[in-house]
């Protein structure tokens, strides 16, 4: 095996690890909600993931100008609205509706890039809306035509990871990814910590189970995974990478059920296929099997 695909094959396990700590995430944050509320638990993540990256990259730190934080508090914002609306949906569904649910950003980003930069959609992005939602019908759908309160905010959390992505390519030219990153990270704590200390009682006691859980997202959601999926996207093709990171949906369902004993019954089976294959033809056109030609993703 020569160097070059050495590289590759080493970007797509770390990958891979990427969407494991992913999927894993909503386990520690499904847990953690029985002993802390929302906007707690996210101010506490991500003013401990500030901290952290701010101390590891302090050399990029000392390099934030006043466009990095100009752009970095537009980016935090969508961030900061697309983790409240996760976290607290995941109060009210279950950790596999809200994996796949989550996962539907990238039906968004081509709509949204539509609206900004008037460059329609392609066929694929179409027909991947199409079968997402279906997908997301087959999923939720279980009492009647009507959605659960959970399913709503992690729909809401979609869209605005989706309005996150492409503010970062909007924004995120000539600038240094790392500084831009702490700023957004910095911006989503300092919004958490207000939010959370108007509308929710401070917390006067944490468990050990919510100390593991909120450690896990710090180090393991945010740092570890931000660390390793920009390390590997160098070494590896974008069709690989969209690819191995859409697993999370699929751990996130599995761990789910391994660890939560969720029911999944066939309609959710085929619900969740459905969205992977709408996620998949998004992502990649199928290009990995021969049957599409990738499109340009950079904004």
């Amino acid at each position: 095996m020569d160097k070059t695909k050495k590289q590759v094959l080493l970007a797509d396990l770390g990958l891979l690890m990427v969407a494991l700590l992913w999927g894993l995430g909503f386990l520690f944050t499904k847990r953690g909600l029985d002993y802390i509320t929302p906007l707690w638990m996210m101010a506490m993540r991500f003013v401990g993931a500030t901290i952290i990256m701010s101390i590891v990259f302090f050399k990029n730190f000392k390099k934030i100008n006043k466009d990095d934080i100009k752009a970095g508090f537009i980016i935090g914002i969508f961030l900061y609205i697309a983790f409240a609306a996760q976290t607290i949906g995941l109060q009210f569904t279950s950790i596999s509706n809200q994996a796949f649910l989550t996962a539907t950003n990238v039906i968004f980003v081509p709509f949204l890039v539509w609206m900004i930069y008037k460059k329609a959609p392609d066929k694929f992005a179409f027909i991947g809306a199409a079968l997402a939602t279906a997908g997301i019908g087959l999923i939720t759908l279980k009492d009647g035509l009507h959605l659960n309160v959970g399913d709503m905010w992690t729909l809401m959390c979609a869209v605005f990871f989706a309005c996150h992505i492409v503010s970062i390519g909007f924004f995120a030219k000539d600038k240094d990814p790392i500084a831009l990153t702490i700023v957004q990270f910095a911006v989503t704590a300092v919004l958490s910590l207000g939010s959370a200390l108007i509308m929710e009682p401070m917390p006067t006691k944490l468990g050990s189970e919510a100390t593991i859980s909120i450690a896990y997202m710090i180090l393991g959601s945010t740092l570890l995974a931000f660390l390793l999926q920009n390390i590997c996207q160098k070494y590896t093709p974008a069709t690989h990478a969209s690819l191995i990171l859409s697993l999370e949906s699929v751990i996130g369902t599995l761990v789910a059920v391994v660890f939560e004993g969720e029911l999944f019954n066939i309609q959710m089976a085929l619900g969740c296929i459905t969205v992977f294959v709408a996620i998949l033809l998004i992502e990649t056109r199928f290009e990995f099997l021969g049957l599409g030609h990738s499109a340009n993703k950079h904004i």
